[in-house]
């Protein structure tokens, strides 16, 4: 089959290799649409502590079920079966999993990271990471589902009440389901911040009540701050600004990936004396039905999200393309 491979930190090559073996407690997906994230670059760059090269990346993806293994079949899923695929693995022993929090495992690895991913024809994955998603959900829209959980899981971490104002800096892919999300749960309006024009149109155009290129101007007309901000970035300097617009008794969540080694100077006197929230979102966690669900209702919209797709030969460029921040989602598209 064909497959792309990173061989070690940038290094890029399509080429072809065999099809995965299939282990009893696993299904064969023959893959129909693939994602590009912002995880993807982390990994060919070399700056993901989890990767282990060489790997075929690719962890947003959905696809028909070709084979299925001698010990699964538990979950409903037969041979052409349309599924989903959630990407992240755990152990089930250490003192996270047992505490009901995989995403947090202590030996976590991930499809497409710590082994090979859907940038291929054929991908292998553990049957019960496997969604069952209808026919109707076209694989383009069902490869949306892997990020679209994740930006569900941040705002189970995030809690914010119906009413609630919002600040949502960056407005890629992810701030941009984010701000759906926000609208999707009662907030009273939501402001975000690119410096991207057309990011921003396209936000406007989503339901966001105001659109600024920094968050001074966001401040402008919201000199108290706002219920809850988002950094949909991850860069430490737009970090840092972000969180000078918490309002007091605030949330701050942390949702874009900053460098492993990177760091941001905060108040600690303003987390104390205003009751400043601060918290993280990793990854999936008992989210990934919830994101099916969303979609399949229509209260969440990804169609224009679709910016651009590639067929598997190209993803080189397309890598590169996703790297230069042209467009929102870049997908890779198998015939089937």
């Amino acid at each position: 089959m064909r497959a792309a491979f990173f061989d070690g930190p940038g290094a890029v090559r399509i080429t072809s290799v065999p099809e995965p073996i299939l282990q009893p407690d696993e299904i064969v997906v023959q893959v129909g649409a693939c994602g590009i994230c912002g995880t993807d670059l982390h990994i060919f760059a070399g700056d993901n502590s989890n990767a282990q090269y060489p790997v075929i990346p690719g962890h947003e993806f959905a696809g028909q079920v070709v084979a299925v293994g001698s010990q699964a079949g538990q979950t409903g899923i037969i041979i052409g079966s349309h599924v989903a695929v959630d990407p992240n693995l755990h152990c089930g022993y250490c003192e996270q999993c047992r505490a009901g929090r995989q995403n947090l495992c202590l030996q976590y690895r991930g499809i497409g990271v710590s082994r090979n991913g859907a940038m291929a024809e054929y991908v292998a994955v553990p049957e019960l990471n496997a969604y069952l998603v209808p026919p109707s959900l076209s694989f383009p829209v069902a490869a949306f589902i892997e990020p679209v959980s994740c930006a569900v899981h941040g705002m189970h971490m995030l809690t914010p009440k119906a009413g609630d104002s919002f600040l949502i800096v960056g407005a890629g892919t992810m701030g941009l389901l984010l701000l759906q999300l926000a609208l999707h749960g009662g907030a009273a309006r939501v402001v975000v911040v690119d410096i991207n024009d057309q990011r921003l149109a396209l936000a406007e155009q989503l339901g966001a009540q105001r659109t600024v290129h920094t968050v001074a101007h966001a401040l402008a007309h919201e000199p108290l701050g706002f219920h809850c901000v988002i950094d949909a970035t991850g860069v430490p300097q737009v970090i840092e600004q972000a969180f000078e617009a918490v309002k007091r008794g605030g949330k701050f969540m942390a949702f874009g990936v900053a460098p492993s080694e990177a760091r941001v100077a905060l108040s600690p006197f303003r987390i104390y004396h205003e009751e400043i929230t601060i918290v993280g979102s990793m990854a999936v966690h008992n989210s990934f039905q919830g994101a099916i669900d969303l979609l399949l209702s229509g209260a969440i919209t990804v169609q224009p999200l679709l910016s651009t797709a590639y067929p598997l030969e190209d993803f080189p460029q397309a890598l590169e393309q996703f790297r230069r921040g042209e467009g929102l989602k870049t997908q890779i598209l198998l015939p089937l």
